[in-house]
């Protein structure tokens, strides 16, 4: 047996749901920049579960589901109040409370395709509520319940801010959550797989992927651009911070990619992005120092902008406190994972790989005593 080490470059599975193709991002054979141009985040989340995009009576069918669905058991919230806040990632509040919800869907074992259908819609729903109500309930106030009258993205916001978005948030939002989808079979999506390849139920497989997403080498990089760029803090100390950096031969997080090699392309759409709203905002520093640290990566190191470097900066000028980045990401991958889910249990078989065995060999026991 030969070994790859981080299974880089090989081909686990078949899958219809997302591609990566001569550095072109497409869900279901569509585009990624027709998409982000274009899109709802509802209209992305039909398409990746179904293959194709809704008709206007099935975007309104499942607007409606998400909203109805987006309630989540108080009792979730009430245990939430019992963590001990200051020491609690979102993350993990994210994970906990996904596990948890199994426990409150008579349907959670329940393995045929209806069923399944009508949990990803629950959790679809419940992970934007759950994550703007942990961040809630930590600054002491109480969770807000979703308006049906909103979008996805829309709620999200009203629920994390207790105020309905102006239309270039919500705009920005929802492009956002159509970027971060779904990214073919990345660590988390991976995770989600190989545990419902077991036959095991998707409120655990969601949970899985939460962790996997939880690390800063995934889900984490935005969160650790933004505290870059506030240890940075003026675009006249970019070059020395990152002359610095490269000095110590440290890593530079939202720059390079183990798949893309001439750049990513959900990058330039969240470059955009953050021009517009640091404008906006009146701190384009943001933007500008991001700009800056680019020229130098890009010059110096050959390395391209992520999806991650850009967002950084989108989402702070939404208002959005930093360590919420990765669990924004949850919730729009989390249409992705269920995509995947679905498929997986479609056509499935246990996901077991080999390790190439490196240890000692030929070694005899020897009694306690005599060791």
């Amino acid at each position: 047996m030969s070994t790859t080490r981080g299974l880089e470059g090989v081909v686990a599975t078949s899958s219809s749901v997302s591609s990566i193709i001569d550095d072109v991002l497409t869900y279901q054979g569509f585009q990624i920049d027709d998409l982000a141009e274009n899109a709802s985040f509802e209209e992305v989340i039909f398409l990746l579960w179904n293959g194709r995009l809704p008709k206007e009576n099935e975007l309104n069918e499942l607007t409606k589901d998400l909203a109805k669905n987006m309630q989540v058991p108080n009792e979730i919230f009430d245990y939430m109040k019992a963590y001990p806040i200051g020491d609690v990632h979102p993350m993990a509040a994210l994970r906990t409370a996904v596990s948890q919800l199994g426990l409150y869907d008579e349907e959670a074992d329940e393995m045929n395709e209806a069923a399944n259908k009508r949990k990803a819609v629950k959790l679809q729903a419940k992970i934007p509520a759950i994550v703007t109500g942990f961040s809630r309930i930590r600054e002491g106030k109480e969770p807000v319940a979703p308006k049906d009258t909103l979008s996805f993205a829309g709620n999200f916001l009203y629920m994390l801010n207790g105020e309905e978005p102006d239309e270039t948030s919500e705009l920005a939002f929802n492009k956002a959550l159509v970027l971060h989808a779904d990214h073919e079979l990345n660590a988390s999506t991976f995770t989600a797989r190989v545990c419902v390849a077991t036959l095991s139920d998707i409120y655990s497989g969601i949970t899985a992927a939460i962790g996997a997403l939880k690390g800063p080498l995934h889900g984490g990089a935005n969160e650790r651009v933004m505290a870059m760029l506030t240890e940075i803090g003026d675009t006249d100390n970019v070059e020395s911070y990152i002359r610095d950096v490269f000095e110590k031969k440290e890593k530079i997080m939202g720059f390079g990619h183990r798949v893309y090699k001439n750049g990513d392309p959900r990058a330039k759409h969240l470059r955009d992005m953050s021009q517009r709203l640091t404008n906006i905002t009146g701190e384009s520093k943001w933007y500008d120092m991001s700009v800056k640290i680019e020229d130098l990566v890009v010059n110096e190191k050959g390395l391209l902008p992520n999806v991650d470097f850009y967002s950084a900066s989108v989402y702070h000028s939404l208002g959005i406190d930093h360590d919420l980045f990765t669990p924004i990401f949850a919730t729009s991958r989390v249409s992705g994972w269920l995509a995947h889910i679905l498929e997986q249990y479609e056509d499935n078989r246990l996901i077991r790989p080999r390790a190439e065995y490196v240890g000692p060999d030929k070694q005899e026991y020897i009694p306690v005593e005599k060791r």
